[in-house]
């Protein structure tokens, strides 16, 4: 078998902590990476940006945001949705409030803004942890919700309430707006997923993620052992906070164009979310990308058998869709609680070891 580590020695320290320590894992995902940048972009069209790839982006950097939180230091939350309005609102009000500064640091921006509202509904989690705490978050997304319905300012005033993103461009090429092409908002989403999965990788297999999961192992012992509970909960909220506001941002302006708080970001998106890094797996970040692959494509293949090829009712479809997410979440609660990244690992290691017993 081809997947061995036998031969792939180590000389260095460097060499023997790198991401992937498997010279095969190394090649797969730069052949992934070089697929994903090089091949995709001439042969995308807008069904396939706008039905799987765009949202399997988004839907990406929302679930790593969350699983640092959930997965990684143990800190429930139910308010996704809500933060990913606030990125979303706060890249409209920078769009157009400074036309003139480039969508990379709008994004950028209302991923800072969303990190501070989120470490503000933090703030609970240093008193309250489990049920109270995913309450707290739960209050911080219908807070969040209403704000954005009730107060003009964050809609520039509109009459209907619903903001909609202007046209804007990088380096000349069109990215949001109705006459952006598919290959470029993919381009653009794609950077950005790369970039905070990168930068999530990191941090969770450095010192802040090692003291994030001795929060979430045992909080107490980690505080007596010398980590500090305020520093690694709030720094867990504000890097969630950071990457889903990104999401959210990326979700309005360059995926919808135009959104309404209550239909975008209620609490439906914070469920799906959380059910994505539940599927997927917590506390890893190719969980994070297995479970958001799973539910963005999930629905589209259910149209294509259930409606297209059997001829059901659309509604029975969408309705049979809830049973399997449903069913999905039981079975691996029960059977295997870290989701889909521990299977992934278990047919790894058997491959390391074929044909040998296990």
């Amino acid at each position: 078998m081809f997947y061995r580590e036998a031969g792939d020695f180590k000389v260095s320290y460097q060499e023997d902590s790198q991401t992937f320590p498997i010279k095969f894992d190394r090649i797969r995902y730069y052949a992934v990476m070089a697929f994903a940048f090089l091949v995709i972009p001439f042969f995308i069209n807008d069904y396939w940006a706008n039905a799987i790839l765009l949202p399997f982006l988004i839907y990406s950097i929302a679930a790593i945001g969350l699983n640092i939180l959930v997965g990684y230091c143990g800190q429930v939350s139910l308010g996704t949705g809500g933060f990913m309005a606030v990125g979303a609102y706060a890249c409209y009000k920078l769009m157009t409030a400074f036309p003139e500064v480039s969508m990379f640091i709008h994004v950028l921006l209302a991923g800072g803004i969303t990190a501070l509202v989120c470490v503000a509904f933090g703030l609970p989690s240093l008193r309250i942890k489990g049920f109270y705490l995913a309450v707290a978050t739960l209050a911080a997304q219908f807070f969040l919700v209403w704000l954005f319905n009730r107060v003009p300012w964050f809609y520039n005033y509109s009459a209907s309430g619903q903001i909609n993103a202007p046209e804007r461009d990088v380096f000349g090429i069109i990215i949001t707006g109705p006459n952006a092409p598919a290959w470029a908002t993919y381009m653009f989403s794609l950077i950005f997923l790369t970039f905070c999965a990168l930068v999530a990788r990191n941090l969770t297999r450095g010192t802040v993620g090692r003291s994030w999961m001795a929060i979430r192992d045992m909080d107490i012992a980690a505080e007596i052992i010398g980590v500090n509970p305020l520093k690694a909960k709030l720094s867990a909220f504000g890097v969630s906070g950071f990457f889903i506001g990104i999401s959210g941002a990326l979700f309005f302006a360059v995926y919808l164009g135009a959104v309404e708080v209550g239909e975008a970001f209620g609490i439906n998106k914070s469920f799906l979310v959380l059910f994505m890094v539940i599927l997927g797996g917590l506390g890893s970040i190719f969980g994070s990308f297995a479970g958001a692959a799973f539910l963005v494509l999930l629905p589209v293949i259910l149209k294509v058998v259930g409606v297209d090829v059997l001829g059901w009712p659309t509604d029975i479809v969408a309705h049979f869709q809830l049973v399997i997410v449903g069913a999905l979440i039981i079975v691996f609660l029960i059977a295997e609680p870290h989701g889909m990244a521990q299977l992934w690992r278990v047919a790894k290691e058997k491959l390391r070891l074929w044909p040998f017993p296990h």
